[in-house]
């Protein structure tokens, strides 16, 4: 360990033909600064990791552009630039990667390092408190070095600025003493080639952004990268699944590798224990439905904020406060947690009155809309 970083040199991950790290009873992520909204300490379908979590997803990362699943237009767009920083024997561009939790932005740092055989240092931006703590994972990465920072957009201003000229002249300036006595001490930092991430990309200062030579945003995978997700980590798990149960887990893990894994390991300890170890179409299911996972892969928070709009609200709207109050959370819990997917899903839109559940919200509950509607434009009747 140096600083705030971590030498990765090689990418070796655990030996997992022991018990899964994440125990039986492992059912979604913890608190790991990952960013505001994390805390969805109960949710099998969050798309965030828990510290435990990371340790066994490092075993089933792909080590190559070539193993990588999904994202063609960014791996074809990776290949290009690597390929020619090769050939030239000089380091690539600075690369940001930007897109929702779970979809690979620290495996593809990972394989950048490996296509170039060289070192990965990796550290985040919550962990660069001070500019004295990037200095210190600057001036000791070595030629041609990767430095992956993650959740880059939350890295301390004092620090943010001093990566500039890092990253343009490979230089930075140490400020010794305050005042007029002050004195800027240059110091060279070896060429490097830093991979960014952020689930915020518009959090990131425009100075910051304009100094990456390569953006790729990656977007949600379909049923079908999913499924060739799942089969090739229940291989490396050593999980017997056939496709129809392949293809049943896909449809419900939002478009997510990382949710994909982790039902995929929970469907592993439901076979093992209810059924014959085979993770078929009505195992998943089953499974499934025992986790509490529905068919658009909803969860318990999802299906309780759509069932108050539905039932409680007649569709709405009906303001944040009143909706968290309804389903027993925190506004923040509603706004940060559930209403992401519920909104890319098409179940619910943000009104300036408030919350409304969608046309599809209602097929998928199964109340009809007219009947709906005509409750909520009858008058109340009362008897004196």
């Amino acid at each position: 360990m140096t600083g705030n970083g971590m030498n990765r040199p090689d990418f070796d991950g655990p030996d997992f033909d022991g018990p899964d790290p994440a125990g039986p009873g492992f059912a979604g992520a913890g608190p790991n600064g990952a960013g505001p909204g994390d805390g969805r300490g109960d949710g099998i379908v969050s798309a965030v990791a828990a510290d435990e979590e990371r340790a066994f997803e490092s075993g089933l990362r792909p080590r190559s552009l070539d193993e990588f699943v999904g994202q063609p237009k960014v791996r074809e767009q990776l290949t290009i630039m690597l390929t020619g920083a090769q050939r030239r024997g000089r380091p690539p561009d600075h690369v940001l990667l930007s897109g929702p939790p779970g979809l690979g932005k620290t495996s593809l740092a990972m394989i950048i390092a490996n296509e170039l055989t060289v070192p990965l240092r990796m550290t985040s931006g919550p962990a660069i408190e001070r500019a004295g703590d990037l200095v210190s994972v600057l001036t000791s990465l070595s030629p041609g070095e990767v430095l992956f920072i993650d959740e880059i957009h939350r890295i301390a201003r004092p620090a943010e600025e001093l990566l500039y000229s890092a990253m343009e002249d490979f230089r930075v300036d140490v400020i010794l003493g305050k005042g007029p006595g002050a004195t800027a001490i240059p110091l060279d930092v070896s060429p490097f080639t830093l991979v960014g991430a952020t689930t915020r990309a518009g959090l990131l200062t425009g100075p910051l952004r304009d100094r990456f030579g390569f953006t790729g945003h990656l977007d949600f995978y379909d049923p079908d990268d999913l499924v060739r997700v799942l089969t090739r980590s229940a291989q490396m798990l050593g999980v017997r699944l056939t496709p129809d149960g392949a293809a049943e887990v896909a449809g419900r893990s939002r478009g997510t590798p990382r949710i994909a894994n982790r039902l995929l390991r929970r469907m592993r300890d439901y076979a093992e224990v209810r059924a014959d170890g085979v993770v078929t179409h009505d195992v998943a299911r089953a499974a499934l439905r025992v986790y509490d996972v529905d068919a658009l892969g909803l969860d318990r928070l999802d299906r309780a904020v759509l069932d108050a709009l539905v039932h409680r609200f007649d569709g709405g709207p009906v303001g944040l406060t009143t909706l968290a109050v309804a389903v027993g959370e925190e506004p923040g819990t509603v706004e940060e947690v559930a209403e992401p997917f519920l909104l890319r899903a098409g179940l619910l839109t943000r009104t300036p009155r408030g919350r409304v559940a969608t046309p599809a919200a209602f097929a998928h509950l199964g109340v009809d809309l007219a009947d709906s509607l005509n409750r909520s434009q009858t008058p109340f009747l009362f008897n004196e």
